[in-house]
């Protein structure tokens, strides 16, 4: 499943344009019909996503729901990402790198363990950015509100015999992936933190985020 397919919106009639740091977590809240660009600025870097309802927190993205309704594993053009009580939360709209992961989750203190070395649980995980920002914004949410998340940028094919493979990205500098908000909600960003994986040349990059009013009529 792939469907490259660019934006018609340009970048200098963005309402907002955010540079977002290497290895740093973000939260920012999208209002319905909002367009949302998030760009691979230098190339595979992988950017731990979840979604929220503003107006209901325990209504969250549901790679189940996701999955089983556009029967197939990958995200990209046309890939509309549903929540837990099967309603469409944002739409793909747009996307210049074809496919991003639903399956590999995101890095942690436990998963850094097992991968890697008992000594690397101590590193910077998207787990833990993800506690950092929440923790800071006072919004109500927590550990238990943390749903497997959506990796854009990143290649996590399943193996013949049922596995998760970490392979090199399909991204490049300057692709994005586009999406349109289909109810008010709130953004969970962790810019992967990971410095053991190659996938990224052990060498996390900044991305941006580029946001469109509802009304932006630009062609």
């Amino acid at each position: 499943m792939s469907a490259l397919i660019e934006s018609r919106f340009q970048p200098a009639q963005a309402a907002q344009n955010h540079h977002l740091a290497a290895g740093e977590p973000w939260l920012h809240t999208l209002r319905r019909g909002q367009i949302f660009r998030i760009v691979d600025l230098e190339g595979n870097q992988a950017v731990d996503t979840l979604f929220y309802s503003a107006a209901d927190t325990d209504e969250h993205y549901s790679a189940a729901d996701t999955i089983q309704r556009q029967g197939g594993i990958y995200l990209t053009t046309g890939s509309v990402l549903r929540s837990n009580r099967g309603r469409p939360m944002l739409t793909i709209v747009a996307d210049t790198c074809g496919r991003h992961d639903t399956l590999g989750g995101a890095c942690a203190a436990e998963s850094n363990t097992v991968r890697y070395a008992l000594q690397k649980k101590f590193m910077h995980s998207c787990r833990d950015n993800f506690l950092h920002a929440l923790a800071h914004a006072d919004c109500g949410l927590g550990k238990r509100d943390l749903a497997p998340n959506i990796n854009f940028f990143m290649n996590v094919p399943v193996t013949p015999q049922g596995g998760l493979s970490f392979e090199d990205g399909l991204s490049a500098p300057g692709k994005y992936v586009e999406m349109r908000a289909e109810m008010d909600v709130r953004v969970l960003v962790s810019n992967c933190p990971q410095l053991n994986n190659p996938c990224n040349a052990y060498n996390p990059t900044p991305v941006q985020f580029l946001i469109w009013e509802a009304d932006a009529g630009h062609v």
